[in-house]
């Protein structure tokens, strides 16, 4: 993927905080996670969106 690959991610509220997941242009989840506050959670996305490419988790 090079460097440059859009990004997208989602946000949803949970029970008890909330889930963010970051997807690439095929719609392949590169990177995903829970956060008790939706500002931590933005948090996690912006962080994921500023790793290289070689950095971020691959899932299957």
């Amino acid at each position: 993927m090079p460097q440059d690959s859009p990004l997208a991610y989602s946000l949803s509220q949970m029970e008890e905080g909330w889930r963010w997941c970051v997807y690439d242009e095929d719609g392949v989840t590169v990177a995903d996670g829970a956060d008790l506050t939706r500002d931590a959670a933005e948090a996690a996305v912006a962080l994921t969106l500023r790793w290289p490419p070689a950095q971020r988790r691959v899932f299957a």
